[in-house]
């Protein structure tokens, strides 16, 4: 494998930090490779400044379009080809960004629903925590399929906690980010939920190595497993290619 090809991956982070490094290991754990060689190569554009994605979707405002644009402008000149956004209220301007530059967008609601169907969870009574800016947003609206359509977060004392622990961990103080995700989450499961959907990806930063890990589904790791399988998936052809010419 070492002298395979693989695809230069942009990616806009900073939104926020922390989770954007999470993704990056993500990416390194689940790419197959036995030397630094075989590994996937990303170029990574974290800046933290990108105006707030929650505030701006509640004000009607596109403040982040913008910088956006011009992070993914960004990568595109460094040479990448293609980029990932491991941020899920970002994808409220998805379609605005894949229209108006040149990179292919994954889009991490469509991760989450492949990782929906690889761990086989058909029929599971699903439930979706996320930001205030995405909920209003429609981000998993109609993106999930049949039978996996989320429920909308369990109410106000829900989204309250969720709230908390997302703006906890961009503080970094993670045993309140994980108290507060931890409690949000228990909630949605008596309420009926059996699988919940991580649609932040601060939140799986908050909720590592808890008992609850294994009730979600992780859209940073969804988002990092298409990476890797689109990363790699001209393999074979960008290999012929190269020896042809």
């Amino acid at each position: 494998m070492s002298d395979s090809v693989r695809r230069l991956i942009g990616v806009l982070g900073g939104m926020g930090p922390m989770a954007t490094i999470d993704f990056m290991a993500k990416v390194v754990a689940l790419t197959p490779a036995s030397c630094d060689q075989e590994h996937l190569p990303l170029i990574v554009h974290q800046v933290p400044q990108i105006p707030d994605r929650t505030r701006a979707i509640m004000a009607g405002s596109d403040a982040p379009l913008a910088p956006m644009l011009a992070g993914l402008r960004t990568l595109a000149r460094a040479g990448a080809e293609f980029a990932v956004i491991p941020c899920n209220t970002a994808h409220h301007w998805y379609a605005q960004l894949s229209q108006l530059q040149q990179l292919p967008l994954l889009h991490i609601a469509e991760a989450v629903r492949q990782e929906l169907i690889f761990r086989e969870l058909h029929g599971k009574q699903v439930a979706l925590m996320a930001t205030r800016g995405t909920h209003l947003a429609g981000v998993y609206s109609g993106r999930l399929g049949p039978g996996f359509e989320p429920l909308l977060g369990g109410g106000q004392d829900v989204q309250q906690l969720v709230d908390v622990s997302i703006a906890a961990v961009k503080a970094g103080k993670l045993a309140q980010a994980t108290h507060a995700a931890v409690e949000a989450a228990d909630r949605l499961l008596s309420a009926g939920a059996e699988v919940l959907i991580l649609g932040c990806t601060e939140l799986p930063v908050a909720l590592a190595n808890t008992a609850i890990q294994s009730r979600c589904i992780d859209s940073t790791l969804a988002l990092a497993r298409l990476c890797v399988k689109e990363g790699m998936r001209h393999d074979t052809e960008a290999r012929r290619l190269t020896l042809e010419h």
